[in-house]
């Protein structure tokens, strides 16, 4: 499965009114790292932002397509850096977005005795080495589960964002602030031009145009090696999964809860606000298929491999599997599911770790890749960007 084929160079034509000295940043990709990148260029450095988003409104691929989980480093017991970010960026979040987020819900982590990477007193100790505030759940609790397998359960301190409140919020601050948002627009190729400014070519339906700018900012998560690809630029290893987000209605036993089993071939059953849902995801189960990008390969488009899949939901394997732990899962009744693609760097299966990714200059002088893999690390990409963070498990060129 190739690219698309980008429009020919006789097709595009800049912009009426579009002058080389007119923009200094395009940020490609509308998602929320995207939409967070322009507003910190814009609102904090005063630079003339354009951002593109191929879609028809922001923040409408994996912003919105995934757990709806704020992390607060629980899920990470695995990697003691990405769980500390996690602990440090979550009362931000909540600052910045507490209008976005549902705290409603009680939360619990379990431990299983079997088949686990942790056991209960390890993730007990590891919260407590990160500082996450975590107790016995109470009996009521407790009881949901089969003790035959789950050693322990926890109340947590975690909550949910609303896609849709969040997707409104940046569209507001992108307006206040004066970022030239275009949607439907999408950023096919990228080249130099002798003034040392990149040019942009992009296609808006079947018209085509050129930005020039100082700086062009990869947002585009799942699809940064496309416009690499079909630029002619080094592609970054990345590894890619179609994944399902099962959307359910739960019995009504729980529906102020959130589940997450821990730490292992397990699942997560909790509120999904945008949709007045709960997600129930499986580790084993939502990924339904991989592949990796090879430099030596042919590029392969994830949104034209989800596209050409055939929907069929593995919802009932997940909840044959979870009721095992928690009978009461099987009164679940699945509404509907999101199906999208979930990047992460290769190295992640190790230790579960989830890094920025950061590479300046890729292929081209002032092009920058950057990817996030969980909403609450979006501080750490823009201290990255700014050059002003410390640790933060950034993967950088």
């Amino acid at each position: 499965m190739m690219l698309d084929r980008p429009p020919s160079r006789a097709a595009l034509a800049s912009k009426p009114g579009e002058h080389a000295a007119a923009i200094d940043d395009v940020v490609i990709g509308g998602g929320f790292f995207g939409c967070s990148l322009a507003l910190y260029l814009r609102q904090t450095l005063g630079r003339r932002v354009v951002l593109l988003e191929a879609g028809s409104d922001l923040l409408l691929r994996a912003s919105h397509s995934n757990q709806a989980r704020v992390h607060n480093g629980y899920h990470y017991p695995r990697s003691l850096l990405t769980a500390l970010r996690s602990r440090v960026n979550y009362p931000r979040f909540l600052e910045q977005f507490r209008d976005c987020v549902d705290q409603a819900f009680d939360k619990y982590y379990a431990v299983s005795r079997n088949f686990s990477k942790v056991t209960a007193n390890q993730f007990r100790s590891f919260c407590t080495t990160i500082g996450a505030p975590i107790t016995p759940a109470p009996a009521a609790i407790r009881k949901l589960f089969d003790p035959d397998l789950i050693e322990a359960v926890f109340t947590v301190q975690e909550c949910a964002f609303d896609a849709v409140k969040l997707r409104h919020k940046m569209a507001a601050l992108l307006a206040q602030h004066g970022v030239d948002v275009r949607c439907g627009t999408e950023a096919v190729r990228v080249r130099a031009r002798a003034d040392s400014r990149l040019l942009v070519e992009c296609a808006d339906g079947d018209r085509g145009h050129e930005i020039a700018a100082k700086r062009v900012y990869n947002c585009t998560y799942s699809r940064t090696n496309r416009l690499l690809a079909s630029s002619s630029l080094p592609l970054i290893p990345l590894k890619h999964e179609v994944t399902e987000i099962a959307l359910v209605e739960v019995p009504d036993a729980i529906k102020h809860l959130g589940i997450t089993v821990m730490c292992g071939p397990f699942f997560s059953v909790m509120p999904f606000p945008s949709r007045g849902l709960h997600s129930f995801s499986h580790v084993r189960y939502t990924p339904h298929c991989q592949w990796q990008d090879v430099p030596d390969q042919p590029y392969m488009d994830p949104y034209a491999v989800l596209a050409n899949r055939v929907p069929q939901s593995n919802f009932p394997r997940m909840v044959l599997d979870a009721r095992r732990y928690m009978p009461i899962l099987a009164g679940c009744r699945h509404v509907d599911s999101l199906m999208e693609v979930k990047t992460v760097l290769p190295r992640s299966d190790m230790d579960d770790s989830r890094p920025i990714l950061l590479r300046r200059d890729q292929g081209l002088p002032n092009l920058d890749c950057i990817m996030g893999a969980k909403i609450d690390n979006v501080f750490d990409m823009i201290e990255s960007v700014a050059g002003t963070a410390a640790v933060v498990g950034r993967e950088s060129a």
